[in-house]
């Protein structure tokens, strides 16, 4: 008898136990849709763009996510953006941010109600195998026109009567695919402007983020794998400055590249904190009487010795290792090629110092202390959030003052057991699916 009283209690208290995770999973639900409004809305008024390389990166700094996992609530936030039903139902806790996750890879607002329909009739697995069925189905639709595709690809450069390079062009999709993913890593990880007004009075738009990846990949792609060698100097970019102008943008003389336009003094000083240095000597009449030996600015030992001790890029909440040697004060202007002037800095964040107003600078103990162009000092590391002692209560009390309330049965679905047939969802939901074919198995 006693043990059957125990096992009754037991049996209770596992199901009120159920009953609380389920509860509470919905409560986290609600909470994660409205995180994932807020994330929208802050990255729509650019608020990571102070210094950082997207907001995925200010996530990881700001609230300690993993960079996988900042990028793909980035991406949810975004897509959710144009998926009103979708978001609707998240924010009241119907579908999991498992399922919203997987319809925002597929969803658009034309199919986003029969796929609202599915989720909720489905657990999470049903939808993540559907999601990959549908885009077998986007994968073959496109396979259709390869033998088209390949045949119009072409590329084009040339130079436009300013100066300016044009490149217009036409890539296969797995070319063009390789080419969008170093892009976006290429932005994500090395440059991608601030979003608000630079030195120039200038929003960077979008198509100006793209142009400055394109000039990264290049770089990467010359010092890394088509550089030949000793015969590798024909691939050098060269820019003639003259040394007052150097140490002092504002001071008058010559700042261009080679056999090509003017360059601003401030780009040349960022080229030269780190580069290979030959100094020329002219006459009065403009004549070269002397030619020093090239120099790097950062010998190979020192320049060992800095990435060992930053190991990256050292601006706040950076994590590229992609980095380039900045002198904080320029040898140019009489500072040092020593560690304690030296600073390792990845692409994006050395135009940063050099050319949007961001300031650097080492203090007496050694640490680095960043500076926005306004004067803000970037910290280190972010402040700690409060978070109150029962957060679990706090957050029924917030969603309740949203008006949302929530029970144990909020995030079951309606599916009776049924065994899912996939092949028949992909013919009756997916669009490319409607025209007569043979069915496709997905199983």
């Amino acid at each position: 008898m006693l043990i059957e009283v125990d096992e009754i209690t037991r049996r209770a208290e596992v199901a009120r136990l159920a009953d609380e995770i389920a509860q509470l999973s919905a409560h986290i639900t609600v909470a994660t849709a409205r995180l994932l409004n807020l994330i929208s809305e802050f990255d729509a008024l650019g608020g990571w763009g102070n210094g950082f390389l997207s907001c995925a990166h200010w996530l990881n700094w700001r609230v300690g996510v993993g960079l996988h996992a900042a990028r793909e609530q980035v991406r949810t936030a975004r897509a959710l953006a144009d998926l009103p039903r979708i978001n609707e139902a998240f924010a009241r806790g119907a579908v999991s941010y498992s399922k919203v996750r997987a319809l925002t890879r597929v969803a658009t607002p034309e199919i986003e109600e029969r796929l609202l329909a599915f989720a909720t009739h489905g657990t999470a697995a049903h939808v993540e195998r559907l999601v990959s069925a549908w885009r077998c189905v986007d994968r073959s639709a496109e396979q259709e026109q390869t033998a088209q595709r390949l045949r119009s690809r072409s590329l084009h450069l040339y130079q436009d009567s300013d100066g300016m390079m044009v490149i217009r062009g036409r890539l296969t999709p797995e070319v063009g695919a390789v080419v969008r993913q170093a892009l976006d890593a290429a932005r994500d990880r090395v440059y991608v402007p601030l979003r608000g007004d630079n030195t120039e009075g200038i929003r960077a738009s979008y198509e100006q983020q793209q142009a400055d990846a394109l000039g990264m990949i290049a770089e990467a792609a010359l010092r890394h794998d088509l550089d030949p060698g000793a015969s590798g100097a024909r691939y050098q970019v060269v820019v003639h400055v003259d040394a007052a102008v150097l140490a002092d943008p504002d001071q008058p003389g010559q700042s261009a590249l080679e056999d090509g336009p003017h360059v601003p003094a401030e780009t040349c000083q960022r080229l030269a904190c780190d580069a290979s240095r030959v100094v020329m000597r002219h006459d009065a009449e403009g004549r070269i009487t002397e030619v020093g030996a090239r120099t790097r600015t950062i010998p190979p030992s020192l320049r060992r010795a800095l990435e060992r001790r930053d190991q990256g890029c050292r601006f706040p909440g950076c994590v590229s290792r992609y980095t380039q040697g900045h002198h904080i004060r320029h040898w140019a202007a009489g500072g040092p090629t020593m560690l304690s002037n030296l600073v390792l800095l990845c692409r994006r964040h050395h135009r940063a110092v050099h050319e949007e107003g961001f300031q650097v600078e080492r203090l007496d103990e050694g640490t680095l202390r960043f500076r926005q162009p306004d004067g803000w000092v970037i910290p280190e590391v972010a402040g700690h959030a409060v978070v109150p002692a029962d957060a679990g209560e706090t957050l029924r009390a917030q969603n309740a003052a949203a008006g949302v309330y929530v029970d144990a049965k909020t995030l079951r679905t309606d599916w009776d057991g049924t065994r899912l047939n996939l092949d028949h969802a992909i013919q009756v939901m997916h669009p490319l699916a409607w025209r007569a074919r043979p069915p496709i198995d997905f199983n």
